[in-house]
């Protein structure tokens, strides 16, 4: 169980240490490419929403045509996606080489980790899903600091190609030790499923990116949104009517999963909006090189993976439910306070709220991700993988839109060109309010909820 998560957790590495990195390296990039720092928003939304396009597809084709073949095959795309954003000259061809990477993304990890769900005991799962992501912490951790230096010593270009040795690892450690675990043929591939809800995805999450923004006309971002809302519309009818649908709606009546997806929605939507915010605030806001900022923002990754080592014991103690509730509650009011931050502010204060908003978060996202599948039959399992991830993939692309659009209504209201940090703020404030929405969601759990994943309250398993 082990060996299989750390594999796994190789391709988290990868997307981990590759989106905090970017974060990092966002203002030099907008520089580069002669564009508005605002828009490069766009380099992280659409890898975000490359994988909520293709996600929905990977269980069926691990299943088809086996985790370790799509697996490998996946590390090899994002690897070559790395190299295309090292070789991008403007934002649309980095966009493109995101979108690219996020089609390797998009099998990476739900595949990883169906082979993890369908290998471990539901009792292990706790310890199973800690150890799947801490080594995937690194990345957060190491990336900040690594791409701010990159940047600041060398070329953002260069910071791309740290995928490529940790991709090529990847590809040589699945080969040798991943099986390749096949189950009966699956249904028939509903492709009519794949081009109504990608549509679904695309407009949608194009329309929440462009509108009231400089990057299309308000009337394109309006039309987009409405074949958005009718190609989803059209999904709904046609799932209702297709014995295998691409996404199974029917796994949100499960009450663990359907509140799991329902409140981690709008938590991932407030968090979502931190490697955003929190780099341009340190960098536009507080005049920060990267390097400076990359020190700061890796607080909180190094907060998350303290947080592992005692995620199982807390969850054993406190309970799923009550640990959803009073930890969402608590990661709401510090995500809320990273926007009170002053350039004044002494250092280790910064990095102490950083710190334990990383650490709560941290066994906030493990409670939400472990608890979804309480209640998953073993045969549902690979259709459950593909609608959490997909969800969870929107719910953080809505995040980055969210953050991006908060400052831009701030900015606009206070009648300046540029965000000032009353905006950034202001912006903290809004997502850190959808965030602590959650909180009410995760009530209605029972409060034995997922008992059986973590062993009597109290005892050690």
């Amino acid at each position: 169980m082990r060996l299989t998560a750390v594999i796994v957790a190789s391709a988290l590495f990868m997307q981990n240490l590759d989106s905090t990195v970017v974060s990092t390296a966002l203002p030099a990039m907008a520089a580069a490419f002669h564009a508005d720092p605002l828009r490069m928003s766009a380099a992280l939304t659409s890898y975000l929403l490359s994988l909520s396009v293709f996600i929905p597809a990977s269980g069926w084709i691990a299943d088809r045509y086996g985790p370790r073949n799509v697996f490998r095959a996946a590390i090899v795309v994002f690897t070559a996606g790395s190299i295309l954003c090292g070789l991008a000259n403007n934002l649309w061809f980095f966009v493109i080489a995101r979108v690219v990477q996020g089609l390797g993304g998009a099998m990476m990890v739900p595949i990883g980790r169906l082979v993890l769900l369908r290998s471990v005991a539901k009792s292990e799962l706790v310890n199973a899903m800690a150890w799947l992501t801490v080594p995937a912490l690194v990345g957060p951790v190491v990336g900040p600091p690594l791409g701010g230096a990159i940047v600041t010593y060398a070329s953002w270009r260069w910071i791309f190609g740290v995928n490529v040795p940790v991709g090529l690892l990847g590809v040589v450690l699945v080969t040798r030790f991943v099986a390749d675990i096949r189950m009966p043929r699956p249904a028939r591939f509903d492709a009519i499923g794949l081009v109504l809800s990608g549509l679904a995805l695309c407009s949608l999450m194009a329309a929440v990116e462009t509108v009231g923004r400089p990057l299309l006309p308000w009337p394109a971002s309006l039309a987009l949104a409405g074949l958005g809302l009718a190609s989803g519309l059209l999904y709904l009818r046609h799932a209702r009517r297709t014995a295998a649908p691409l996404l199974d709606l029917g796994l949100l009546r499960l009450p663990t999963f359907g509140i799991s997806v329902a409140a981690g929605t709008l938590f991932r939507i407030g968090i979502g909006a931190i490697p955003f915010l929190l780099p341009l605030m340190l960098q536009l806001g507080f005049g920060k090189t990267a390097l400076e900022s990359g020190a700061i923002t890796f607080a909180a990754s190094a907060g998350a993976l303290l947080m592992k080592p005692v995620t199982s014991p807390l969850l054993r103690r406190i309970g799923f439910r009550d640990t959803l509730i009073w930890n969402g509650v608590i990661s709401a009011v510090l995500l809320a306070a990273i926007g009170a931050f002053r350039a004044d502010w002494p250092t280790m204060t910064i990095y102490g709220i950083l710190l334990v908003g990383g650490f709560v978060r941290s066994l906030q996202f493990t409670a939400y991700n472990t608890i979804a599948y309480a209640d998953v039959p073993g045969e549902r399992l690979s259709a459950a993988t593909s609608l959490y991830s997909t969800i969870q993939q929107v719910s953080l692309t809505l995040g980055i839109a969210a953050g991006a659009a908060a400052l831009e209504l701030a900015t606009a209201l206070s009648r300046r060109s540029a965000p000032e940090l009353s905006d950034y703020g202001a912006a903290f404030l809004v997502v850190g309010l959808v965030s602590l929405l959650a909180a009410p969601v995760a009530t209605r759990l029972p409060a034995d909820a997922g008992a059986e994943l973590t062993g009597p309250r109290g005892r050690p398993l």
